[in-house]
């Protein structure tokens, strides 16, 4: 998952990227980058870091240019490093800048064609690359010295024709504008919106509204699937759907977990699903256990508060804040090793042992996906004096990988995948374990907009929306998401950066 913008303005940008960023660091905290263009000159920063960490005033002062994109990244298949920061950049033709968030399924058949075909060296294993070349290659087809908006729209269709799986894409074409564009499944989210200065209107397009709304850019809608936007060096703005068959279907995971409670997406109200969702989950533990003996509920930090909130008031019981987050570790669900992952647990949570002693006590989550990470707030909750600790997840059982951009792991290290939920409450610890059905967490998405089709479930129900994949694609997909590969990866990156050194030392 990574965080992506686009902006044309009427005076330098670079600082309107930098807080739009900011607002989208919980995308990605693996790399950032920004590039700006003017006078046809492209300039840009980016490495590996937060995006504070990588900008400094230095960079802001060579960053000048009244368009823009940025990114934030985390890495979706383990892999890290400066070289997989963006944007990406190609000179051919005119040349053209792109930051894309999601992930394509066909990159490795489309990689084969690009040189094989197209005649375009792609650098990096990185399918944002691959994507860039797609577009760059079907932009020069047109054949234009200046490319107008049908150009440009034009090559968004080879674009769609060629590419699979799930993407939202920002690039900037040197000297003429800002492109956008979306999936034909609108997996991923994009939304645009503007603002008026003293010296006239500006555009900002950005993977979730809230990064608009900090800056008073007014929400105009989201990027249609299959829709184009193309917004010139000028502010002139030209919209087109690029797609032949198109259906909204959003992933349902930005709302249980990845996206921020104030952002909308699609016309849904985040904070509003969640709370949905935990009217919804309460409505199940009363079905179940009219009776209980909770005393508390207690949610997780950050993402299941307001679900835990609405559950607490409607079982009419107490809600308590009994852990408390150190806001300087980032979220472990993206945290690239295993072993990152188990020691950040305890760094990231305390426990409040006055919150916890004595009772039977009801932790909410917004998922469950090693069950590492519940497993061990469940014993801190025992340490703490817990009687019962009862755990409760806002969304159905994580069975499956995703492969739209999301770096779940394989689906033998999911916890659910061929356990019972028995199974999974005594691996994790739990005195009584509950999951929200997806019929429920379904409708409390869609009460947001009854006018979305379908919505992407797939690592709930491995019904991928694309349609194109297959076992021997999953098997693939195991064999470079087991921590086995990435623990490899990252040995093969430790030696290689000390041959580096050596080969510097011996020189």
């Amino acid at each position: 998952m990574c965080g992506i913008v686009g902006m044309v303005g009427k005076s330098n940008v670079n600082v309107a990227l930098y807080d739009a960023l900011t607002m989208l660091q919980h995308r990605g905290q693996d790399a950032a980058g920004i590039m700006t263009c003017h006078n046809g000159k492209m300039a840009q920063q980016k490495a590996v870091g937060l995006v504070r960490d990588v900008f400094r005033t230095r960079h802001m002062q060579r960053l000048i240019g009244n368009m823009g994109i940025g990114h934030v990244r985390y890495p979706t298949a383990g892999s890290s490093g400066p070289a997989l920061a963006q944007p990406f950049y190609v000179n051919s033709p005119y040349g053209i800048a792109l930051a894309h968030n999601g992930n394509l399924t066909n990159a490795e058949a489309l990689s084969k064609e690009l040189f094989l075909a197209d005649l375009r060296h792609v650098n990096t294993d990185s399918d944002s690359e691959v994507l860039l070349n797609v577009f760059a290659h079907e932009l020069q087809l047109q054949g234009k010295l200046k490319p107008t908006h049908d150009d440009i729209f034009k090559a968004v269709e080879g674009v769609h024709k060629r590419v699979k799986g799930g993407y939202s894409v920002v690039a900037m074409i040197a000297s003429y504008g800002v492109v956008a564009f979306r999936d034909p499944n609108g997996i991923r989210p994009l939304v645009f919106g503007e603002r008026m200065s003293d010296e006239g209107k500006e555009y900002m397009i950005a993977s979730e509204s809230v990064a608009l709304d900090v800056l008073g850019f007014k929400l105009l809608r989201d990027v249609a699937p299959g829709e184009a936007l193309y917004i010139t060096a000028d502010g002139d703005l030209y919209t087109r759907q690029c797609a032949e068959k198109t259906q909204l279907s959003p992933c349902i995971f930005e709302h249980v977990y990845f996206a921020r409670p104030d952002s909308i997406m699609d016309g849904v109200s985040v904070y509003k699903a969640r709370l949905r969702q935990g009217e919804r989950l309460a409505e199940k533990i009363l079905s179940l256990r009219p009776n209980h003996d909770i005393d508390v509920v207690i949610p997780i930090p950050d993402s299941s508060r307001v679900a835990g909130q609405a559950l607490a008031q409607k079982l009419g019981v107490k809600f308590r804040e009994g852990l408390v987050k150190n806001r300087y570790i980032g979220r472990t669900f993206i945290m690239p090793g295993q072993q990152q992952r188990k020691k950040s647990v305890r760094q990231k949570l305390n426990a409040i042992d006055l919150e916890f002693r004595g009772k039977n006590v009801l932790l909410v989550d917004d998922s469950i996906v090693r069950g590492t990470t519940c497993q061990q707030i469940i014993q801190m909750a025992r340490d703490a004096g817990a009687k019962k600790v009862y755990f409760a997840s806002a969304s159905p059982e994580v069975k499956y990988p995703n492969v739209y951009g999301i770096d779940m792991p394989s689906a033998s290290e999911l916890i659910a995948h061929g356990r019972t939920v028995d199974q999974v409450a005594d691996a994790i610890g739990a005195d009584w374990l509950i999951y929200q059905d997806l019929e429920d967490l379904i409708a409390a998405s869609a009460e947001g907009n009854p006018d979305i089709p379908r919505f992407d479930c797939a690592v709930f129900d491995g019904d991928y929306v694309t349609g194109d994949v297959n076992e021997e694609y999953l098997r693939k997909l195991e064999a470079t998401r087991n921590d086995l590969a990435k623990s490899q990866r990252e040995e093969s990156k430790i030696l290689a950066s000390l041959n580096s050194i050596v080969g510097i030392h011996n020189a």
